[in-house]
């Protein structure tokens, strides 16, 4: 038989635990289907909402510029062709850049200002696709080699991020700087940046 003084020290240590296991049995899982464009932070890193709204309002930026007026006026009025070139991810946190370079390029696509160049591994997923064509299709439709259209224009850019700590507390700052230059010269015609600055609490739960 136990005795009571051992009682007293083994009594709190089962309510403790009876204590977790409801804590983690009870839990359920939820699912809610919102808007794709509602803002939604949960952990304050860069998210969907962050490079959809960066990437809008620098293209917006881009395409307010005189570098466009200035290349239709040196080539009949035609539109500048564009690439979107490599984005850089200087942050302390994974970041899809990819995910930001298709926001660029859709920004870029529904301006009307530009033509976009497809990007280097989709360029040569299209050669590859000329070369079997050249091989296997009939020659009323296989299409020709050395008919792409060159980039007149290269946007490149970083994130980078500033993150401060205290006390469960947290200040994440973003900085995204973009670039375009002109290929042919490599000159800079505009540069771009945007900031976003978030602060993030942690609750903190006692039993």
């Amino acid at each position: 038989m136990i005795k009571f003084k051992k009682n007293k020290q083994i009594i709190p240590g089962i309510i403790l635990a009876v204590m977790i296991m409801l804590m983690t049995g009870c839990a359920s899982t939820s699912v809610e289907r919102v808007a794709v464009d509602k803002t939604i932070d949960l952990s304050g890193r860069w998210n969907d909402t962050d490079s959809r709204l960066v990437s809008q309002e620098m293209i917006k930026d881009v395409m307010n510029r005189g570098w466009i007026r200035t290349h239709r006026q040196k080539n009949n009025g035609e539109n500048p062709s564009v690439i979107v070139g490599t984005i850089r991810n200087r942050s302390d946190e994974h970041i899809n850049t990819q995910t930001f370079v298709k926001d660029l390029e859709r920004a870029l696509v529904n301006s009307g200002e530009v033509d976009l160049v497809a990007d280097s591994r989709q360029r040569r997923e299209v050669r590859a696709e000329r070369r079997d064509q050249a091989s296997h299709a009939s020659e009323a439709t296989a299409k020709e080699e050395g008919q792409e259209m060159g980039a007149d224009f290269m946007l490149q850019g970083t994130i980078n991020t500033i993150t401060d700590r205290v006390d469960g507390e947290q200040v994440k700052y973003y900085q995204v700087n973009l670039e375009l230059i002109q290929i042919e010269t490599q000159r800079k015609v505009w540069l771009g940046e945007k900031k976003i600055k978030k602060v993030v609490k942690q609750k903190k739960f006692w039993l």
